[in-house]
């Protein structure tokens, strides 16, 4: 089973809705069962929070229910738990790098660095781009769920 732990400031907008889309889209492609899906935010401050409203709506929108979801904080501990850890921004590893320590393993990742246009993802909380968002994180999950798929093939392979 691949562990992916998506990462943003709050865990109310980027990464919940990393989470949701990518749920979605692995459950549509058929294969849910191999992947364990989660977000976290590398803050505190909204902790137990649900998924800001702008965000809950436009995944409802696309036909994605994130009602149960509340925020919560990526632990020390989450680093051996996961396999991918992937941010939205460059600002978020630094608080990756403070609550986890040093990526020994290569497990961090920013999202868009799966598509041909590396970079940030804007947080909309700030500049009201949620479509924006939500549209960078699908391409970056598009391309994170190849380069993922081709690895697991390779190994696959290998192993059998």
């Amino acid at each position: 089973m691949i562990r992916v732990l998506f990462i943003c400031h709050g865990n109310i907008c980027r990464s919940p809705m990393a989470e949701f889309i990518f749920k979605k889209m692995v459950s549509n492609t058929g294969i849910s069962d191999k992947f364990y899906i989660a977000s976290a935010a590398v803050s505190n401050e909204e902790h137990g929070n649900p998924v800001y409203p702008p965000c809950r709506k436009l995944l409802n929108e696309h036909g994605i229910d994130c009602s149960e979801k509340r925020a919560v904080q990526i632990k020390k501990s989450d680093y051996d738990k996961y396999d991918y850890i992937i941010a939205m921004e460059a600002y978020n590893l630094i608080g990756l790098k403070r609550i986890i320590g040093d990526d020994t393993e290569n497990k961090v990742h920013l999202l868009l660095d799966y598509t041909e246009n590396p970079g940030d993802i804007d947080d909309p909380w700030y500049s009201g781009e949620y479509v924006t968002a939500y549209n960078d994180i699908e391409r970056g999950l598009k391309g994170f769920l190849s380069n993922v798929s081709k690895f697991e093939d390779k190994m696959y392979k290998f192993l059998f």
